[in-house]
């Protein structure tokens, strides 16, 4: 065998190699892409019951994008995914929750009529689908209740199934993972939140 038929011999064995190691380099990239866009930019979530409805329903994967309480604060109409109050630390209650902001830091919130009112004000809420709105069974929460600083009121959209900021009180904006973004499955549930 000449020379130049040995040379021609190991180039293919060169071509699987490189190959063979820029597809290793593109999984690596595509895992520390990966990795960074869930820590850093978004996270999917599986709403496991009602207490969003008709918004959001059970079943429904959620996004919800990290990058926006950065550059601003959490504002009432924001519907945010958090840990969940957890005053005993039990481990079987740190899931996260997705409820609506209703009210922010310095705001009162009062149940009136089966209304919520803020401010003085009741709020003009669609999506509850006119569903009344009163304290929870078994709550320590008295109202009027005014929103500490650094915190947040949060309530579910379906108010007559939603454990929520009426129970447990208010919510430190430190517990946020995010601001939901958008329902992408299933296909005919899919849009901005």
């Amino acid at each position: 065998m000449s020379l130049s038929s040995a040379q021609h011999a190991s180039q293919p064995t060169r071509s699987v190699a490189r190959s063979i190691v820029h597809f290793i380099i593109m999984l690596l990239v595509a895992f520390a892409l990966a990795v960074f866009s869930h820590t850093f930019i978004f996270e999917p979530y599986k709403i496991p019951s009602g207490s969003m409805e008709q918004t959001i329903m059970p079943g429904d994967l959620v996004i919800s994008e990290k990058v926006s309480y950065r550059f601003a604060a959490p504002k009432q109409g924001d519907i945010v995914t958090f840990h969940e109050v957890n005053p005993n630390n039990n481990p079987e209650h740190n899931r996260i929750l997705i409820k609506r902001i209703i009210a922010t830091a310095g705001q009162t919130v009062d149940l009136q009529g089966g209304h919520v009112v803020v401010d003085g004000k009741p709020l003009s809420e669609p999506y509850t689908l006119n569903k009344p709105n009163y304290p929870l069974v078994g709550s320590h929460i008295s109202f009027p209740f005014v929103v500490p600083e650094g915190c947040m009121w949060v309530m579910g959209d379906n108010r007559t199934n939603s454990q929520d900021s009426r129970f447990f009180g208010a919510v430190p904006l430190q517990s946020i993972t995010g601001k939901a973004f958008c329902i992408h499955w299933p296909f005919n549930h899919m849009k901005l939140l």
